[in-house]
């Protein structure tokens, strides 16, 4: 089970990372040609759901790779998967129904971290 959730970590938090870190870095206009949701907040509110990903990723693998703070690994996930609830929410307001897949399939693997990392 160790196993299991050492890769799904440190995968999650690739994909979290990647993300995150194109909302830091690219302006909003150029994110709003493949991403239409940017559109309906502002560039510092984009910013910040980029540094919760970036942060979050870092949570995933950094405490229990150090073994500082590992509990903070578990509350990385919970909050990465609450951050998909809120992602969720922004594509069905915006009838973006195909986006619901991955928000799910990030929001599982978010939540199995939680429960593996907090309660196994």
């Amino acid at each position: 089970m160790d196993t299991t959730l050492w890769i799904l970590q440190w995968t999650l938090a690739a994909l979290f990372l990647m993300a995150g870190m194109v909302k830091l870095i690219q302006p909003k206009e150029k994110m709003a040609k493949k991403m239409g949701w940017v559109n309906d907040f502002s560039g510092g509110t984009i910013k910040l759901i980029g540094l919760a990903e970036v942060l979050g990723a870092l949570g995933l693998v950094l405490p229990m790779l150090t073994a500082i703070l590992p509990i903070l690994t578990p509350l990385a996930a919970a909050g990465l998967a609450l951050l998909m609830l809120g992602a969720a929410t922004t594509h069905i307001k915006r009838k973006e129904y195909q986006m619901l897949i991955m928000n799910a399939i990030l929001f599982a693997g978010a939540f199995f971290i939680f429960y593996g990392r907090m309660f196994l």
